[in-house]
């Protein structure tokens, strides 16, 4: 069966029945104008049809005859009104919405004559718009309550998804807020009114900077790669080293 489709609702919500409208204040309808599916089903060489389905839109709307589910007839072009949208009924669960139109043309040998009515159950699947549309069954061999049944997949269905911050995360945000308000605060502090410039504007400059050399002498005390008392790889050269000569080494150079 192929599927032809854009986006699932109108923009701006519903405004075709009193329930589309429900369905707007709700916020289950910020889609597109323009909306339309299309789906061929071909019984034999008796029945062959393709469904045309909007969203609470007609599908002509040159005909002004509200019909939001039109069958036609591919072999002689005949053109049915299964539901109309100015005859809409909506309902829906936690992941699932249905979409009733009432009023289409009336049946001829089928149903008591009664008007045909199309149902359009819209289940819930994540990430697609719309898609998947398709009929189960018409179900016409009754006296009445005769009805059209068709199914198709969209997010718009599904419950909307609670983003909950977890404690870290919360946490982390505070900090986050509370090290920019102590660094943009101070730094206008010590700019506009103790009147500092350069590295001296960075709020408690002096402390940050000790800090940090603690910080280095740490890791410095930590991570030093051998023992402190290591002796050194080499001796500078001092008097120690060089021994004492004998004085008696320039004793010629004395006067006689």
């Amino acid at each position: 069966m192929p599927l032809s489709g854009g986006s699932l609702f109108p923009r701006g919500g519903l405004a075709c029945a009193p329930a589309c409208a429900r369905r707007e204040e709700a916020g289950r309808r910020r889609r597109r104008a323009g909306s339309r599916f299309n789906v061929t089903v071909e019984k034999g060489k008796t029945e062959n049809y393709i469904y045309h389905f909007r969203v609470c839109r007609e599908v002509n709307s040159t005909l002004h005859d509200f019909g939001g589910l039109v069958q036609t007839d591919r072999q002689n072009g005949k053109t049915t009104v299964i539901g109309r949208i100015n005859e809409t009924q909506v309902f829906n669960g936690s992941d699932w919405i249905m979409l009733i139109y009432k009023g289409g043309d009336s049946y001829g040998r089928h149903c008591s004559g009664e008007k045909r009515r199309a149902v359009i159950m819209i289940s819930c699947k994540r990430g697609v718009t719309a898609s998947s549309f398709s009929i189960i069954s018409e179900e016409r061999e009754k006296e009445q309550e005769c009805f059209y049944l068709f199914e198709m997949d969209s997010s718009v269905a599904c419950p909307a998804e609670d983003s909950h911050l977890s404690v870290g995360s919360i946490l982390l945000i505070t900090f986050a807020s509370l090290i920019a308000v102590y660094i943009i605060g101070g730094f206008l502090y010590q700019r506009l009114v103790v009147g500092a410039k350069g590295m001296e504007q960075f709020p408690h400059f002096a402390f940050w900077q000790d800090l940090g050399n603690l910080v280095a002498d740490g890791c410095d005390f930590v991570c030093r790669s051998k023992p402190r008392n290591a002796p050194a790889a080499y001796r500078g050269v001092g008097d120690d080293q060089l021994g004492e000569e004998s004085e008696e080494r320039d004793d010629h150079l004395l006067p006689m």
